[in-house]
């Protein structure tokens, strides 16, 4: 059972982060597709710093579990952000 909420919270880290990177694509894309922001800044190199910005959603997803009492959940989402925080310190090293 806690299993289950601790990968239900990953799931919903995962898309808040990947929803916020879209969102911050659009804001910051001065107009243009969300995906040709997200190829140009893997291209200059500054992927990274978009998904950061993207996961300032996961935030707000963590406090929601935590308001609800739904502890387990936020480790959850806890848990996706520091596996997208690695991935995202792998890919600058790269």
């Amino acid at each position: 059972m806690i299993k289950k909420e601790v990968f239900i919270g990953f799931l919903v880290g995962i898309i808040a982060n990947a929803l916020g990177l879209f969102l911050a694509a659009k804001l910051l894309g001065r107009g243009d597709d969300a995906l040709t922001v997200i190829e140009a800044a893997a291209a200059e190199g500054f992927l990274g710093k978009l998904t950061s910005l993207g996961a300032v959603l996961n935030l707000v997803a963590f406090f929601i579990f935590i308001k609800k009492r739904q502890d387990y959940r936020a480790r959850g989402v806890i848990l996706a952000t520091a596996c997208i925080a690695i991935l995202t310190f792998t890919f600058k090293f790269l």
